[in-house]
């Protein structure tokens, strides 16, 4: 086989193997066009396309699962309420499903996605092994919750896209952020990038428990297809290595030798495979916003595509 057919068919295997992981609940950007012009929370020139645009997300995900569970009160809150070890793929393609429409949905599609998570957090009450009570819909502990992902993602993106953002862009990402923050009532919603960093590493409420033991037990070796695995191990260390030390301790996790260089290396190959989000592109389409070159590999929809090749 010639080395182009190799190096195609390598590519595809990877898009394949990694876009199955997230088809297990139905994508929120499947309508987006009806809602030309119509630039969403953030739009094309925002820091938060770029960002959650990219492979890097990927370790910011897993990442910010990892931070989520040295709460005890919201560790407990997914012990007691979620299904992620009977269905962890379901959960996985939902919490992506509305990472994406939040990021880069029109406004009915974020309003849809955040109505989700706020019917979902209703339910999620109880009494943590500390006694103390929770509920999901409570302004701090969304606010645990949101913060983690906001500082995970930009974390990831610093360590691993090909240019980190600067000072003043990774406040803005932060800023940006706060709106979706808002939306779920979360409170209080550090306002830069450092002020943010210092609330999670210093946060007071953090400790072990039950559910965290739970919860890393299952991260550190969840039921992934197994040609999958071996790639999100590296994923999975990479990410606990940008971890706050304190947190680290608070999880059991050690830091790797080698994990962040491991991590930029498999970030590129991701990057070559995958190219950035087609969610990122799809939203460009519907604002009319120009399409950088060299940064999507993935063929959308028939119609969608179409509209891409005219440059309409």
């Amino acid at each position: 086989m010639p080395p182009m057919r190799i190096t195609d068919a390598i590519r595809r295997r990877m898009v394949a193997n990694t876009t199955s992981l997230f088809s297990h609940a139905e994508y929120p950007l499947a309508r987006t066009l009806d809602h030309r012009g119509d630039p969403g929370l953030f739009g094309p020139d925002s820091a938060t396309w770029p960002v959650i645009g990219d492979v890097a997300a990927f370790f910011g995900g897993i990442r910010a699962l990892l931070v989520q569970a040295a709460h005890p009160e919201v560790s407990a809150g997914v012990a007691d309420h979620s299904r992620y070890r009977e269905d962890p793929l379901g959960r996985l393609s939902r919490t992506s499903a509305y990472v994406t429409a939040t990021s880069f949905g029109a406004k009915p599609e974020v309003d849809a996605a955040v109505e989700v998570v706020k019917r979902a957090h209703r339910r999620v009450t109880g009494v943590s092994h500390r006694g103390n009570s929770y509920t999901a819909d409570a302004p701090p502990l969304a606010a645990w919750v949101h913060n983690a992902l906001t500082d995970s993602f930009l974390t990831a993106y610093q360590r691993f896209a090909r240019q980190p953002l600067s000072q003043s862009d990774a406040d803005r990402f932060v800023s940006e952020q706060a709106k979706v923050g808002a939306l779920l009532y979360s409170d209080p919603l550090p306002g830069t990038a450092r002020d943010l960093s210092a609330w999670i590493a210093q946060h007071p409420h953090l400790g072990p428990s039950p559910g965290t033991e739970d919860a890393i037990k299952f991260l550190r070796s969840p039921p992934l297809p197994w040609n999958v695995k071996p790639a999100y191990r590296l994923l999975f260390w990479a990410a606990s290595a940008t971890l706050p030390r304190r947190l680290r301790r608070i999880l059991g996790l050690r830091r790797i030798p080698g994990a962040i260089t491991v991590g930029k290396i498999a970030s590129r190959g991701l990057r070559w495979a995958l190219g950035s989000s087609p969610s990122w592109q799809i939203a460009l389409v519907r604002t009319g916003a120009p399409i950088p070159p060299g940064l999507f590999h993935q063929r959308l929809a028939p119609e969608v595509q179409a509209m891409v090749d005219s440059g309409e």
